[in-house]
């Protein structure tokens, strides 16, 4: 049998010092930014129960869940997403809590990716939740939100909207097959326009259905500055998709208060496959790292679904990616050594010594080799530039 026991398993990894201390850096930016917003912080189990994640609106593949049994041999799962549990808790412990509930949540999610994607298993999250109230006010401070968390792990990002419910309008007047409505859903997402061009092609489509045909092949097309939703009114027509149109029109210019607009772009292809989104839907990147960094949306079904009737919305930050582009940008920020190394032939000298020097400031670390030639070494071999060594009570200082 092959041994594992050196190795960390596929889509994980360890993290070491400066990687930590980035990571670390960034959670506590996005958490001091999210409790100065006056959100509250929630945490939830990292098992849950499979049924959370079982269900029409808040249906996640079975094969990107780890899954195990508990001691009454029921279906668990490593949590695999903060929404639906948050959604569970807001329905719960939460019921008699008056709406809106604003809540943030710093945790890690688990999910099983294709072998070789490049994908991480393990994910670090930050993020938060609006939980009721006027849907547009809440969308609005939601994209705010996610702006000034971008801005604060990065300078250089971009945010890009879209909107889930026109493409599900779309699929529930086309009447496609299920089939052709999750390939469709992809070609989309992944702006495959060949295919998309292929399927629907003018002489495959009864021309009845053309409309729709032609509004799927643009929408991936439909990418860019403001301007994108005056040309997507020629794909789109009818009530619904002017008040789409207008809403996304209103939110990107109301961004751009905010926001310099040239980080602001329109993405009408912007989908996602989870089914409990059902209208705005947003994604952010920074500069160095190729997939989204945030990725976030409203949800109005999923809390009715655990029996409390309300929309939400709400975003979370890849921590570990954003910790990775700082590392690469600021990297020898993170990297720090002591400033000071303690030894001495008593102990409780030795540590008596190390503390007036942390009180002083000083990075001060205490030797447990067994001399001072030891730490001498030691010392030379992890750039500590300053030893102090204690001897019949009598303090040496040397610089190394």
């Amino acid at each position: 049998m092959k041994n594992n026991d050196l190795l960390t398993p596929e889509g994980t990894r360890d993290l070491l010092f400066e990687e930590c201390a980035a990571k670390r850096e960034i959670s506590e930016r996005l958490t001091g930014l999210f409790e100065k917003s006056g959100y509250s912080e929630v945490i939830t189990p990292g098992l849950e129960f499979f049924d959370v994640f079982n269900g029409y609106v808040r249906d996640f593949p079975q094969e990107m869940m780890y899954k195990l049994v508990d001691g009454k041999n029921r279906l668990m799962v490593l949590r695999p997403d903060s929404t639906m549990p948050i959604a569970r808790l807001a329905a719960t412990r939460l019921k008699d809590e008056k709406l809106p509930l604003k809540l943030f949540y710093n945790q890690n999610i688990y999910m099983v990716n294709p072998k070789d994607s490049g994908r991480d298993d393990e994910i670090s999250q930050c993020g938060i939740e609006i939980l009721g109230g006027d849907g547009g006010a809440a969308d609005f401070e939601a994209l705010v939100l996610a702006a000034k968390s971008l801005a604060a792990c990065d300078e250089d990002y971009r945010i890009e909207i879209g909107d889930m419910g026109i493409f599900t309008e779309l699929l529930a007047e086309y009447e496609c097959s299920v089939e052709l409505a999750v390939n469709t859903r992809g070609w989309i997402e992944t702006k495959n326009l060949p295919k998309l061009d292929e399927v629907y092609a003018v002489e495959n489509i009864p021309e009845t259905d053309r409309i729709y045909a032609e509004a799927f092949k643009a929408l991936p097309r439909l990418f860019g500055g403001i301007e994108v939703l005056e040309k997507a009114k020629k794909y789109l027509h009818g009530e619904f998709y002017d008040m789409k149109l207008a809403r996304l029109e209103k939110l990107c210019r109301d961004l751009s208060e905010v926001i310099p607009k040239e980080k602001i772009r329109v993405d009408l292809g912007l989908l996602s496959r989870k089914n409990y989104y059902t209208g705005i839907i947003f994604r952010g990147y920074v500069e160095g790292y190729g997939q989204p960094a945030l990725s976030g949306g409203r949800y109005d079904r999923l809390l009715g679904d655990f029996g409390r009737d309300a929309g939400a919305v709400g975003f979370a930050v890849n921590v570990e990616a954003v910790a990775r582009v700082l590392l690469q940008k600021d990297g020898e920020v993170f990297k720090k050594s002591p400033d000071v190394i303690v030894w001495s032939d008593v102990p409780v000298l030795a540590l008596k010594r190390c503390a007036e020097l942390i009180a002083s400031g000083y990075c001060t670390v205490n030797s447990v080799l067994a001399s001072a030639e030891e730490t001498r070494e030691y010392a030379k071999a992890h750039k500590i530039p300053h030893i102090e060594i204690i001897n019949g009570g009598k303090i040496t200082s040397e610089d190394i």
